[in-house]
C-alpha cells in the first residue's frame, strides 16, 4: 500500500512495463558505476597526479637561475617563462563539463606556493602563473601529467553499449510479448463474436495458454452448434404433432375450434421465440463491414411500411462498423416491437463516434423501473407490474435477444428512462 501513489505513473501497456523492467536496472548500474568511476577515477587519480606535478613545479621554480634548471626543465617537460604581473589573466579558466580540471585546480594551489592563476583552456595544456621571490612565471605543460587521459571514453562507452544492450533485450523481449498481445486480441474478437485464426506461438507458457484458448473455443462452439441441432430436432418434432392438432381442430365446430385453435396457436408462437432466441448468432451471418446509419434507417423504413408508428429521429456520425448485419437487425426490429407494443410511438436514433457505436429505441410507454431492468433482461421474465400485458402477445424474449447479440457484438444492452417521450429507452452500444 506504500506504493500505491506510484502506480498512476506507471505504464499500463505490457511493452511500457517490460521496457522499464528493463531500462530501470541498466540506468541504475551506470550511475553507480559513473559515481564511483569519477569519484576514485577523476577525483582520486587527478590529486595524485597533480601533486606529484606540484613537486616538479616547485623544484623547477626553486632551481630557476641556477646550472640545474635546464636540466630540471627538460627532465619534467616544463615551459618556464618570466612574464610581467600585466599578462596574468583576471581570473582562473575552465571549461564548464571538465570536471577533473575541478580537483587539479584545487590540488595545485594546494600544493604550488605563490600560484595566481590556473590555465586549462583544452584537454592537452595546463598553464600555470606563479609568484616567486619577487617575479611572475608562466608555467605550462601537458595535461595528461595531472589527469587521466580521455577518461570520459569510459562513460561513454558504457552509456553507448548500456543503450545498445537494452535496446537489443528490448527487442527480443518484444518478441517474447507479441504471442501474449496475439492472444489477447483473438480473445477480444471471439468475445465480440468474431472468428479469428490463431496458432499458438512463443515460450511454453504462452503456448500452453494459447492450446487452453482455443480448446476452450472449440468446446463453446461445439456446445453452441450442439445445441441448435437439438432445438432445431426439437422443432421439427412439435411442430409434426402440432400440424395434426391443426387439421383435427379445423374438423370440430366453431364454437369449440376456436379456443382450442387459440391454444395451438400461442404454442407455436412460445417455440418459434424459444427457437430464435436459443439459436442466437449462429445463423447470423459472418461480420462484415456495416453503414449502421444506412442500415437502421432501412430498418426504420421497413417498419414504417408495416404500419408501425416509428421515427428515425437522428442519425450522427459516419463510418462503417464490423457488424453481424441479420442479427443486428433482429436486435433493432425487437426493440421496435416492444416499443409499439407497450407504447403508442417510437423514436430511433444513432450515434457513431471513433470509439463507440450507439442505437437508442425510445417509447412514450410506462417504462421500466429502475430496480427491475436487470431482471427484464432474462429470458421469458415479463414484469405485469411495469409493462402492459392486453397491449401484446410477447413472452418475454424480445429484450433478451437484443441483450445476447450485442453482448455477441463486446457490447451491452442498457435499459433506462426517456427523457423526451417519457417511455423506456433502449440503447445497443458497441466499442468499435
Amino acid at each position: 500500500m506504500m506504493f500505491q501513489w506510484l502506480k498512476r505513473y506507471m505504464p499500463r501497456g505490457i511493452y511500457g512495463r517490460g521496457l522499464l523492467i528493463l531500462a530501470l536496472p541498466v540506468v541504475t548500474l551506470l550511475l553507480v558505476v559513473s559515481v564511483v568511476f569519477i569519484q576514485r577515477h577523476f577525483e582520486d587519480a587527478s590529486a595524485q597526479m597533480s601533486r606529484d606535478m606540484s613537486r616538479g613545479v616547485n623544484l623547477a621554480l626553486n632551481v630557476q637561475g641556477s646550472p640545474a634548471a635546464t636540466v630540471v626543465k627538460e627532465g619534467l617537460a616544463l615551459r618556464i617563462a618570466q612574464v610581467s604581473d600585466s599578462v596574468v589573466p583576471d581570473q582562473d579558466e575552465r571549461r564548464f563539463y571538465d570536471f577533473s580540471g575541478i580537483v587539479v585546480m584545487r590540488t595545485l594551489y594546494r600544493f604550488i606556493p605563490g600560484l595566481q592563476r590556473v590555465l586549462l583552456p583544452n584537454d592537452n595544456d595546463v598553464l600555470l602563473y606563479v609568484q616567486r621571490a619577487g617575479q611572475m612565471y608562466s608555467v605550462g605543460f601537458d595535461r595528461r601529467r595531472t589527469s587521466p587521459a580521455n577518461p570520459h571514453q569510459l562513460l561513454v562507452n558504457m552509456a553507448f553499449f548500456g543503450g545498445l544492450m537494452t535496446f537489443i533485450a528490448y527487442l527480443y523481449l518484444r518478441n517474447q510479448l507479441r504471442p501474449i498481445t496475439r492472444l489477447a486480441a483473438v480473445a477480444e474478437a471471439f468475445g465480440r463474436g468474431r472468428h479469428e485464426p490463431y496458432r499458438p506461438s512463443g515460450a511454453l507458457e504462452v503456448r500452453a495458454a494459447g492450446n487452453a484458448f482455443l480448446d476452450m473455443r472449440a468446446r463453446i462452439e461445439r456446445q453452441i452448434e450442439q445445441r441448435t441441432m437439438m432445438l432445431s430436432g426439437v422443432s421439427h418434432d412439435l411442430r409434426t404433432p402440432l400440424t395434426r392438432m391443426k387439421l383435427s381442430l379445423a374438423m370440430l365446430d366453431d364454437a369449440e375450434r376456436e379456443p382450442m385453435e387459440r391454444d395451438v396457436e400461442d404454442m407455436q408462437r412460445l417455440l418459434d421465440a424459444f427457437l430464435d432466441f436459443a439459436r442466437g448468432n449462429a445463423e447470423a451471418g459472418a461480420p462484415e463491414q456495416v453503414d449502421v446509419q444506412e442500415m437502421v434507417a432501412q430498418i426504420v423504413h421497413d417498419a414504417q411500411r408495416g404500419g408501425t408508428d416509428v421515427t428515425l429521429l437522428q442519425a450522427t456520425g459516419s463510418g462503417t462498423v464490423t457488424l453481424r448485419p441479420n442479427a443486428i437487425r433482429r436486435a433493432v426490429e425487437n426493440l421496435i416491437g416492444n416499443a409499439v407494443r407497450y407504447g403508442t410511438r417510437c423514436e430511433v436514433s444513432v450515434t457513431l463516434t471513433d470509439t463507440a457505436l450507439r442505437i437508442s429505441v425510445e417509447d412514450d410507454g410506462p417504462g421500466i423501473p429502475a430496480e427491475q431492468r436487470e431482471e427484464a433482461l432474462r429470458p421469458f421474465v415479463r414484469l405485469d407490474a411495469s409493462r402492459n400485458q392486453n397491449a401484446g402477445s410477447g413472452v418475454g424474449l424480445g429484450l433478451a435477444i437484443a441483450a445476447d447479440i450485442a453482448r455477441a457484438h463486446g457490447g451491452v444492452l442498457r435499459l433506462g428512462q426517456s427523457e423526451r417521450l417519457g417511455g423506456l429507452c433502449a440503447d445497443i452500444v458497441i466499442a468499435r
